[in-house]
């Protein structure tokens, strides 16, 4: 790492004060997206849509669509709560920013896709 190496092997704290931030901020970007894609979810399926997810997909068939996103979105956000509490470690942002971005480009945007011209209906 040059800070550390810039610093005679000590951390800056500026970097790992910003880092922490960042995560935090992360984290909550991704219990917002988990947030909007339980709430997407379940007003797609209520009207009719298929989840594209096949393991939510087999719990909704199981367990009906309430139980099924409560049991997976309360997992999904305890896992990022254990992401959060590791720290400010570089690799901890890089898992919530790929997180986020995966969820924003295989959840949200194909869900807004489908349900935006229900909603002008």
């Amino acid at each position: 790492d040059p800070a550390r190496r810039r610093s005679g092997g000590r951390a800056r704290s500026g970097s790992a004060a910003f880092r922490g931030r960042a995560v935090h901020a992360l984290f909550l970007v991704n219990i917002g997206l988990q947030l909007c894609d339980g709430l997407a979810t379940y007003y797609g399926v209520q009207r009719g849509m298929p989840e594209a997810n096949p393991l939510l997909h087999a719990s909704i068939a199981q367990w009906g669509v309430g139980w099924a996103l409560l049991v997976w979105k309360t997992a999904a956000c305890l896992l990022l709560l254990f992401l959060r509490d590791l720290g400010a470690h570089p690799f901890i942002v890089r898992a919530l920013t790929l997180t986020a971005a995966c969820y924003v480009a295989l959840s949200l945007l194909p869900w807004l896709a489908v349900l935006l011209p229900c909603w002008w209906e």
